[in-house]
C-alpha cells in the first residue's frame, strides 16, 4: 500500500508543481497589475491630464462616483466618460488641488439660467426672410425711379 501511495504522489507532484509556477509567474503579477490600474482609477482627480484606452488625451475637469468629465482639444470640447476607460495618467493635478472624492462633495444640481450660444434657427430663417423683403422693395424703389428718368 505505501508503494502505491507514494507513486501516486510522484505522479502528481509535476501537476501540483505547474500549477504553483503558473500562479507565481501569471496569476499573481495580473492581479497586482489589475489592483494597481483600480487605484489609479480611484485616485483621478481634477486637473490629471489622462489617455483613455480609445486614444484621447484630455484633461479631467469634473469627477463624479463612475464617470468623469474630460476637456479635449484646442477647442476645450468636454466629453463624459467612465472611469474604467482611462488607460493612464500622464500628468498629475499639482499638490494641494490633488483630493480624492470622497473628501470633495460635488454640487449636482442643474443650472437656473441656459446660455444661449446662437440664436434659433427660425428666428435667422424669418430675420433673413425680412430681410430679403427690405432689399426687394429697394431695389423696386430704384427701378420706377430708372423708369421715371
Amino acid at each position: 500500500m505505501s508503494g502505491s501511495t507514494q507513486s501516486a504522489l510522484v505522479q502528481f507532484l509535476p501537476l501540483v508543481i505547474l500549477i504553483a509556477v503558473m500562479y507565481f509567474l501569471m496569476i499573481r503579477p495580473q492581479r497586482k497589475k489589475d489592483k494597481a490600474i483600480n487605484d489609479m482609477r480611484r485616485s483621478l482627480t481634477v486637473g490629471d491630464e489622462i489617455v483613455t484606452i480609445g486614444g484621447i488625451c484630455g484633461k479631467i475637469v469634473k469627477t463624479k462616483d463612475e464617470t468623469i468629465i474630460v476637456q479635449v482639444g484646442a477647442d476645450k470640447v468636454k466629453m463624459e466618460m467612465m472611469r474604467w476607460a482611462v488607460s493612464s495618467v500622464t500628468k498629475e493635478a499639482p499638490g494641494k488641488a490633488r483630493e480624492t472624492y470622497d473628501e470633495v462633495k460635488e454640487d449636482d444640481k442643474p443650472k437656473k439660467g441656459i446660455k444661449r450660444l446662437r440664436k434659433d434657427p427660425v428666428e435667422e430663417f424669418e430675420e433673413t426672410e425680412e430681410e430679403i423683403k427690405e432689399v426687394e422693395k429697394k431695389d423696386e424703389e430704384v427701378r420706377e425711379a430708372d423708369e421715371l428718368v
